[in-house]
């Protein structure tokens, strides 16, 4: 108790929480965005079910890992190399992480752009299965969540403050969840967008997994940017319909 008061006096700990709120906040977005579009495949009645299961699962996972700290933070030693290069078990989850995100994203612009999908190694989506997809946004939550505690790790030693930030960025996913996924739905040039998202940051995840670190900041900006044109197209369409009823 103690220390807990000690902490909530010290005002460099009100800044770590702060800082890195804002951080795990904008590292779930790409979580978030998985399960939008992923749970948007499920039959209406399933959709609010497996998106509210998906980020409990991405809360239990980082609540969990956070109890294994010092086993995460090994995670970071080389364990293997390969023509040269030391990978460490992190190396190895993100690269994984990243191959089955770029597979995923590939595989749903696959289904969008063609007009007659057939049965071969693009399956069709919409067969997707309520267990299907929560064992695919666990396994992109495993991934997500070890970055974030790393990233955690990194900011501030104390645990408690990394609990804190952990449970207010997932309670806004969880707030942000309903609202993304029907605005994602009601919008399919915005799927397409969002696909391209996640190609993103899927290649991010290889790259950072390969030791080739790409600022956060940068990727970021390209996907606020993005989705400020995404957004003035919208309101041209609009605008444009508009026009159109009148006339």
């Amino acid at each position: 108790m103690d220390y807990l008061v000690q902490l909530a006096a010290d005002p460099a700990a009100w800044v770590a929480l702060i800082t890195l709120v804002a951080m795990e906040v904008v590292l779930g977005i790409d979580n978030l965005i998985f399960i939008s579009i992923l749970t948007n495949k499920l039959p209406p009645q399933h959709r609010t079910k497996a998106r509210r299961i998906g980020i409990g699962l991405a809360l239990i996972l980082r609540l969990a890992l956070l109890g294994t700290v010092a086993i995460i933070v090994k995670l970071t030693a080389p364990v293997i190399t390969v023509l040269g290069h030391d990978f460490s078990w992190r190396d190895m989850i993100l690269i994984a992480g990243g191959l089955f995100l770029v597979w995923k994203a590939t595989k749903e612009i696959h289904h969008s752009v063609d007009p007659h999908p057939n049965d071969d190694l693009f399956e069709t989506t919409a067969s997707i299965g309520f267990t299907a997809a929560i064992a695919q946004i666990l396994m992109l939550d495993l991934v997500f969540s070890i970055d974030s505690i790393i990233t955690a790790v990194g900011m501030t030693e104390h645990i408690p403050i990394m609990i804190i930030a952990v449970v207010v960025a997932v309670t806004c996913m969880l707030l942000a969840a309903e609202p993304l996924a029907h605005f994602i739905e009601a919008n399919p040039t915005v799927v397409m967008l969002a696909l391209g998202f996640l190609i993103m940051i899927g290649m991010t995840l290889i790259a950072e997994g390969f030791g080739a670190h790409v600022p956060k900041g940068y990727v970021y900006a390209a996907m606020a940017f993005s989705a400020a044109v995404e957004g003035l197209n919208m309101l041209a369409r609009r605008r444009g319909a508009r026009s159109a009823g009148k006339h």
